[in-house]
């Protein structure tokens, strides 16, 4: 469907305009093959299109409506950055606080970086520590044990000299949150924002959601779109773990337009809440393939908030994704425009779309046609990355053979950074299991390495390899890059 187009002096938010974007959802949604989506767009301080669409679970007739909840996921970030500006403005931290003064366990890989790392620098994503969601991804432990880890986890690029995206870091400012309050993230959260802004069915993890109003994740398998179980409520919840539905986060997407205002107060002083929202550092134009179709001429990053220019207007912006569901909001502060789109299959970014969309129609005009173009450009994404795959299978040496019999290398290997693993021998394959999280039954691949699909099929392939000793007995596996000693 292809909305007419206006200009931004043209743009009457009648009924009938809000009517023909609410069929262009459906629309959407329907091309991307999205079983259910809720959303709410606010103009003005009010809410003018609040609405669910589709299914909660495929194959099943409960509809998505606005009390349905959803995984914020890392959209809670932002919720996270608030509770942190109420403590600046009780006195009782400052952003650029050392983390050691509130965390003194914490400990990095280097010395200079432990002492030196502030809580500004959690939540900006440069304190040049690497991707760790193996800490989620591939096992399940307390926070105080991925703390515990930390000093192993090498730098991947200078302190304060780049970007790479953090989940852990958000959580080590959850637990600074519980170390000043007293109190778990998930209870200040909810006293602190969801009660104020009568968000009465949003809970800080799915485990506390008190509706049976929820949706389920959906992920697209060898072309088939099929429902996967929930991921276990996370232990780094002040990262994203927030689930909520369109009728509270309206109210959430009103209040953080409107300097953190609500009716009766506000969470933050007018300082902090512009503080928030000022640019700490860029990232990077492959953080994002849409950037590669809107070109803006700046990309920033906020405290929980990436942000980038659109038609001469600041957008303040932020994805959530877990598995099988997502989330996106944003806000155009100049226009009084505020967008929150929730989704329930992986990575469906149907999501933008119906964001660059919504920032058109009610806000700057345009006849763009976001859908087709965004489709196109994952569609490409999504061939390249098959042509890769088919490009790595084929150089495999298919007349090679393991250097062992398989029971060699059957038995318990261990990492002090990632866990234990544990190999057995299953027919003519070897079946892993990681920290009884990843599992994997791995046919022989070449030389010493194995190669497949893993239990968790939305997981995709993983490949598993041995090292060997001079005296030939096995040193080392590697599973889907995490190292192990025997």
């Amino acid at each position: 469907m292809a909305l007419p187009a206006f200009s931004f002096a043209q743009i009457n938010i009648t009924k009938a305009h809000i009517a023909a974007y609410d069929q262009y959802v459906e629309e959407v949604r329907k091309d991307w093959e999205v079983p259910g989506l809720a959303m709410t767009i606010v103009k003005d301080g009010k809410v003018i299109l609040k609405k669910g669409y589709g299914v909660r679970e495929l194959g099943k007739p409960e509809p998505v409506d606005t009390m349905t909840l959803f995984a914020c996921a890392s959209t809670t970030k932002a919720m996270t950055v608030t509770l942190l500006g109420m403590l600046v403005d009780e006195g009782r931290l400052r952003w650029n606080d050392p983390v050691q003064k509130f965390l003194p366990e914490l400990q990095l890989y280097d010395p200079y970086v432990s002492r030196e790392v502030t809580i500004r620098d959690l939540l900006v994503h440069n304190t040049g520590v690497g991707g760790t969601d193996y800490f989620t991804g591939a096992m399940q432990i307390p926070v105080a044990e991925m703390i515990r880890r930390m000093p192993l986890v090498k730098p991947s690029y200078s302190f304060r000299d780049g970007f790479v995206y953090q989940n852990i870091m958000y959580s080590f400012a959850g637990r600074i949150i519980e170390r000043i309050t007293g109190k778990t993230w998930a209870e200040v959260i909810r006293e602190r924002i969801f009660l104020p802004l009568h968000m009465d069915g949003t809970a800080a993890k799915r485990g506390l959601a008190k509706s049976a109003n929820m949706t389920r994740p959906h992920f697209r398998m060898e072309d088939t779109i099929r429902v996967i179980p929930y991921g276990p409520d996370s232990e780094i919840g002040s990262a994203g773990a927030v689930w909520s539905n369109a009728e509270d986060i309206g109210k959430w997407v009103i209040s953080m337009l409107d300097s953190s205002r609500y009716d009766g107060g506000r969470l933050l002083k007018p300082g902090t809440w512009t503080e928030i929202f000022q640019p700490q550092t860029y990232f990077p134009a492959d953080e994002y393939p849409t950037m590669q179709l809107v070109k803006p001429a700046w990309r920033t990053y906020a405290l929980g908030w990436y942000q980038h220019d659109y038609k001469g207007r600041k957008l303040n912006f932020h994805t959530g994704s877990l598995g099988g569901l997502t989330a996106i909001t944003a806000q155009l502060p100049e226009e009084g425009l505020g967008i929150f789109i929730f989704g329930n299959l992986d990575h469906a970014e149907a999501r933008h779309v119906l964001m660059y969309k919504a920032l058109d129609w009610f806000a700057l005009g345009g006849d763009r046609d976001w859908n087709s173009e965004i489709k196109a450009l994952y569609e490409d994404l999504s061939v390249k990355n098959a042509r890769q795959t088919i490009a790595f299978e084929s150089r495999r040496q298919a007349d090679t053979k393991p250097s062992l019999p398989l029971d060699k290398y059957a038995g318990r290997y261990r990492s002090a950074l990632y866990g234990e693993a544990e190999v057995v021998v299953k027919g003519d394959a070897l079946y892993f299991n990681v920290n009884n999280f990843l599992r994997a039954t791995l046919p022989h691949w070449e030389y010493d390495s194995f190669y497949g699909v893993q239990e968790k099929t939305w997981n995709g392939k993983v490949m598993a390899r041995f090292t060997l000793s001079q005296d030939g007995s096995v040193r080392e596996l590697v599973f889907g890059g995490m190292s192990f000693g025997r």
